[in-house]
């Protein structure tokens, strides 16, 4: 085990620096002395962002507790304020926790936020050597690694120019080439990469993919985007409001990320008073099911998506054919696309009265990242049966791993992925 976690907890005073006030210091002195527990550590709120401060104190982490192998590469992923940043600088010796412990074996290399450990005065060729020297590294070390560093970088142009000049993305670029080619046992990734561009995305993972299948290092990664988490990390780590919320496989911590945050509940569609049609069949709710099975109101990209329509059926003869259709829109109601059964000549399966649940599931969903809203419609032997003019459902598309290769760097403005067979005629 090259690093190990131990009931890790972080504590803070709201509203101050350090522990808030001189009376404070002296009691937790005055317990110490005295062989006690530090009395604040009773106290403190859950690392909840929406609700109300009433305490002085809140726990940003709270006992949490894991280990990593050697080559292995651990996502940690979580919502904004879940606490990643924060456990990632406990682990980087940035702060100290509160209680609990660290073991590792080996050095450990950071990468946290933009210009961590950069001089601004300094230019890029000096900052390589500082910042190597922080990671313990020898002079003769960082030397001898120093044109692969500026040439990974691509900051070859400016690399004796000082870095306050720099943008951040060059910034992160020569941060990341410092931190991935000195021969530190532990690389410790935050989600600054997502200030370069697609193409240094691509060559950063590449890099760091490198790194751990082929030289054995260990890669601790926090990212929002799960399509270079899951083709990235073999394992994860799910941070709910600062507690462990989920730990096992990166598939599987990813299908909960995606559906831990909010219960989806389907609304009651029969309320929608502004529709037309005869009202022998009628929607009644609508959601969507990831892979597995679980009703979720964000999906990926790339993998099989459902969508579910409940229906209730007050009448219909047994030759009534029933066809059923939706659309997708975009939330300013530009049109994506429109399915309905009759397309693919599917005719439903429904005959008599009573409720019934149609499912149409799409693979290789084909949506870029965004949200969206979608309309039904239904049929009865081609006369409308329903038509709500209201929405019945929406949905938001993270960004997948849609080609299967985990490349990344899709067009936003492009709202449909298509895939294609390539090949090269002479």
């Amino acid at each position: 085990m090259i690093l190990k976690a131990k009931n890790i907890s972080k504590q803070y005073r709201l509203g101050t620096v350090g522990t808030g006030t001189l009376g404070h210091d002296l009691n937790r002195w005055w317990h110490q002395l005295r062989g006690k527990e530090d009395p604040y550590l009773k106290l403190g709120a859950v690392n909840d962002r929406s609700s109300v401060a009433n305490e002085d104190y809140v726990w940003a982490l709270r006992d949490i507790n894991f280990e990593v192998k050697q080559g292995e590469v651990l996502g940690i992923i979580g919502k904004n304020g879940a606490g990643k940043s924060t456990l990632l600088k406990i682990l980087s010796r940035v702060t100290s926790p509160t209680t609990g412990s660290i073991k590792t074996k080996g050095r450990i290399a950071s990468l946290l936020e933009v210009g961590t450990g950069f001089h601004g005065e300094l230019t890029g060729r000096e900052n390589i050597y500082m910042n190597g020297a922080v990671l313990g590294m020898r002079r003769a070390e960082i030397t001898r690694k120093l044109d692969e560093i500026i040439a990974f970088s691509g900051c070859e142009k400016y690399i004796d120019t000082p870095t306050k000049r720099y943008s951040s993305g060059m910034t992160v670029r020569l941060g990341f080439a410092v931190a991935a080619h000195l021969e530190t046992e532990i690389l410790v990734v935050d989600e600054v990469l997502a200030v370069g561009d697609a193409e240094f995305q691509k060559k950063a993972i590449g890099k760091m993919q490198d790194l751990s299948a082929g030289e054995g290092r260990t890669v601790l990664f926090v990212s929002h985007n799960m399509a270079s988490v899951k083709s990235f990390c073999t394992r994860g780590i799910v941070l709910e409001n600062g507690n462990a919320g989920f730990e096992g496989s990166i598939e599987e911590a990813v299908s909960y990320y995606l559906t831990y945050e909010n219960e989806v509940i389907p609304e009651n569609l029969e309320l929608i008073k502004d529709r037309s049609g005869s009202g022998m069949v009628k929607f009644s709710k609508f959601y969507l099911e990831n892979r597995n099975g679980q009703i979720v109101d964000t999906v990926l990209n790339g993998e099989t998506v459902t969508l579910c329509f409940q229906l209730v059926v007050k009448g219909i003869s047994k030759n009534e054919n029933i066809d059923l259709g939706f659309s997708i829109h975009t939330p300013e109601n530009d049109l994506i696309s429109v399915l309905y059964t009759s397309y693919q000549n599917n005719n439903l399966n429904i005959n008599k009265a009573g409720e019934y649940l149609v499912k149409c599931s799409i693979p290789d969903f084909f949506l870029n990242e965004g949200s969206y809203i979608v309309k039904g419609r239904i049929e009865c032997d081609k006369k409308e049966a329903d038509w709500p003019k209201e929405p019945i459902g929406s949905f938001n598309v993270f960004k997948g791993d849609f080609f299967g290769t985990g490349k990344l760097g899709f067009n936003k403005k492009a709202k449909i992925l298509i895939k294609g067979s390539w090949e090269t005629v002479c």
